[in-house]
């Protein structure tokens, strides 16, 4: 029988204390990215490993075991981005200052900032292109654009998007209450059934909402009609009240509850 003295009992109890600490600051960081998806996948590729080994699938068995032969390979690879923003904060000293929490003040504020730019925006018919980051770290869409890293402000926001100046073109990037960058270039969609009058910025707004949980919204050069896009769909022509109600239940899950109601009415009688 093992015999611990009181100093390996803290040790022990430190050095798991410390192990736990990191794995779930670690789980904190990839929280609402891609590599969550990544890691079901592998999840369910172990799954099956285990299963047709239990059942003496041979042919399966001997395909997940060359799955896991070049895992590693494949793991750097396709976590690439995600290792490399890993890394960079680790030399900032801000791997595990990460939070997600968002306080109710910040959000209302922001909203109407935004909802204020947007509207005086769509009055000129000055296009323009924003998107608001949820869970989902948008790193790297920002450092395709110049970093500003200032607070909102719907001054900032409208000067951004005054045509003929340097950073007008591209989308800006909101992280809580700050602007992250300007300029940035999003993905488009592919879907071939968006309508075909939608220009570059409906479709980069689009192409933002299928790959990430982030809110976009456009402002039409056009017709100065105001656009959301979220999970893949896009809401076309809303007015600031209606805009300002579906940020804020996207927002905050608070405000949610007692917002749901009216912006579906909205959405069936407007």
């Amino acid at each position: 029988m093992i015999s611990l003295n009181y100093g390996d009992v803290i040790r022990y109890a430190i050095d798991i204390l410390l192990v736990t600490y990191v794995i779930y600051k670690l789980i904190m960081l990839i929280r609402g990215t891609r590599a969550v998806q990544l890691l079901k996948g592998i999840m369910v590729i172990i799954i099956t490993w285990l299963l047709s080994k239990y059942f003496q699938l041979t042919t399966l068995h001997w395909l997940m075991s060359q799955a896991f032969t070049f895992g590693v390979l494949a793991l750097v690879i396709i976590f690439q981005p995600e290792l490399r923003r890993a890394l960079e904060q680790l030399g900032r000293g801000k791997l595990f200052s990460r939070t997600s929490t968002v306080d109710e003040e910040v959000v209302r504020r922001m909203v109407q900032e935004v909802c204020k730019s947007t509207t005086y925006m769509a009055k000129r018919r000055i296009g323009a292109l924003l998107v608001i980051e949820k869970d989902t770290g948008l790193n790297d869409y920002v450092e395709t654009g110049i970093l500003i890293n200032g607070k909102v402000s719907s001054e900032l926001l409208i000067n951004i998007f005054i045509p003929n100046t340097p950073l007008h073109d591209g989308a800006v990037i909101l992280r809580k209450d700050t602007v992250m960058a300007a300029g940035c270039y999003l993905p488009l969609t592919e879907n071939p059934t968006i309508s075909k009058e939608l220009g570059t910025r409906h479709r980069a707004a689009i192409g933002m909402s299928e790959v990430s949980d982030g809110l976009s919204i456009v402002v039409s050069e056009e017709t100065g009609q105001v656009s959301f896009a979220c999970n893949g769909q896009v809401h076309r022509n809303l007015t600031e009240e209606q805009l300002s109600e579906i940020l804020l239940e996207q927002l905050d899950s608070q405000i949610s509850k007692s917002m749901a109601g009216r912006w579906q009415w909205r959405r069936k009688h407007g």
